[in-house]
C-alpha cells in the first residue's frame, strides 16, 4: 500500500508511472486544497481536478490543467460583458466581511466571477456546478470527491486533505493575495514575505487521510509550500508522516525549480531554494530520488536519476527510483 501527497502538476506527472511499481488498488492520492477557491459562486478545487481528468483519461497535457479540446464560451462571454460594461477585469478578491459571509467551505478563498481571471473551460465548469451543488445540498467535499471519482472511473483512492477550509495566502510587496491570484493572475511576480494556510489550526485532515499516512508515502515533485505545505500545517500530519515510511522525490533540478514558483516560496519560508532545501521541507523524509545531476547531499538514502518528467516512459523510471528508494528503507 501506497500514498501519494499531490498538488499542483509535479505529483501528477509521476503518477503517471505510479503502475510500474504500484497497483491502482493499493494506491491512494492526497490532494491539496489549499489551492481551491470559489470564483463567481462556483467552488473550485484545481488540484482534485487534475486528478479527476487524468484518471478519466481527458486531461488537457499541454497544460496539465482543464479538459482537453474544452471550449471556453462561457469564460470569453464573461470578458465580452465586463469590457461593455466598463467593469475591472484583473482578480478581484472579495472584502474580508464577505470572506466569511456565505459557503463556511468558501471561506478566505472567495473571488468575484466579473470577468474571471482564471480561464475556466465549459465542460469543466460542469465539474465545478456540479461539486458546488452537492456541497450546497449537505455533501462533504471528500463525499463529493468519491462521486466525482467514480464518475470519471478512477481506479486509485482520491481523497482531499481536509473536509474544512484552508486558504493558502501569499503576503507579498504589494499586499495579501491568494496564491491564485499571485500565481495565475500576477504570473509570480510580487515579491514574497511569507506565505500562510489560513484555517489550517483548526481543520481537521478528512476521513481516511490520517490513516493513509500509515501506508508508505511519497512526496511527488509538487511545490513544497503550497502544494504540501497546507497538508502539513493540518493537525496530526507532520506527526504521522514522522511514524511512517517518508520518500520525497524532488522538485528542482539543482537550483532551478521544476515547474511553478517553488524557488521564490522556499526563500520565503526560510528554506534553501533547492534540493537541499528538502531537508528542511520534509524533515520527517526518511530518503530522496533526486536528479542524477544534483549536488545534493543528504544524511538519508539518496537514489539518483533522470528526474525530469515529460512522458509516461519519464515517470515510470522515476517511479522506480521511488521503489529503490522505498526499499532502501525498509
Amino acid at each position: 500500500m501506497v500514498t501519494f501527497l499531490s498538488g499542483g502538476t509535479g505529483t501528477p506527472k509521476l503518477l503517471d508511472g505510479a503502475a510500474a511499481a504500484f497497483s491502482p488498488e493499493e494506491t491512494t492520492v492526497v490532494a491539496n486544497t489549499g489551492d481551491d477557491i470559489e470564483l463567481g459562486g462556483l467552488f473550485i478545487s484545481p488540484d482534485i481536478d487534475t486528478l479527476l481528468f487524468q484518471g478519466g483519461g481527458i486531461l488537457d497535457r499541454e497544460t496539465w490543467w482543464g479538459i482537453k479540446s474544452d471550449t471556453h464560451r462561457t469564460n470569453s462571454a464573461l470578458m465580452d460583458i465586463a469590457e461593455a460594461a466598463d467593469l475591472p477585469t484583473g482578480p478581484q478578491y472579495l472584502p474580508e466581511e464577505d470572506q466569511t459571509g456565505s459557503r463556511e467551505l468558501a471561506n478566505w478563498r472567495r473571488f468575484s466571477g466579473v470577468a474571471e481571471f482564471m480561464t475556466i473551460g465549459d465542460r469543466d465548469r460542469a465539474v465545478h456546478i456540479t461539486r458546488t451543488s452537492l456541497l450546497d445540498e449537505g455533501y462533504t467535499l471528500s463525499e463529493v470527491t468519491e462521486r466525482l471519482a467514480g464518475a470519471f472511473g478512477l481506479t486509485i483512492d482520491l481523497l482531499p486533505m481536509s473536509d474544512d477550509p484552508i486558504a493558502s495566502l501569499v503576503h507579498t510587496d504589494e499586499g495579501l493575495m491568494h496564491f491564485q491570484e499571485y500565481w495565475v493572475a500576477r504570473e509570480g511576480e510580487p515579491s514574497v514575505d511569507t506565505v500562510e494556510f489560513r484555517g489550517s489550526s483548526k481543520a481537521e485532515p478528512a476521513p481516511g487521510v490520517l490513516e493513509a499516512l500509515e501506508d508508505t508515502v511519497v512526496i511527488g515533485p509538487s511545490n513544497p509550500v503550497t502544494s504540501i505545505g497546507p497538508m502539513l500545517a493540518l493537525p496530526g500530519v507532520a506527526d504521522a508522516l514522522a511514524q511512517t515510511t517518508v520518500v520525497a522525490v524532488s522538485p528542482f533540478l539543482g537550483d532551478d525549480a521544476f515547474s511553478g514558483p517553488a524557488g521564490d516560496l522556499m526563500k520565503a519560508v526560510n528554506a534553501d531554494p533547492s534540493t537541499d532545501g528538502l531537508a528542511t521541507a520534509y524533515p520527517f523524509a526518511d530518503a530522496f530520488v533526486i536528479d542524477e545531476s544534483d549536488d545534493a547531499d543528504f544524511d538519508r538514502p539518496t537514489v539518483e536519476t533522470d528526474i525530469r518528467i515529460d512522458t509516461r516512459g519519464d515517470a515510470a523510471r522515476v517511479v522506480r527510483a521511488v521503489e529503490d528508494a522505498i526499499g532502501r528503507v525498509i
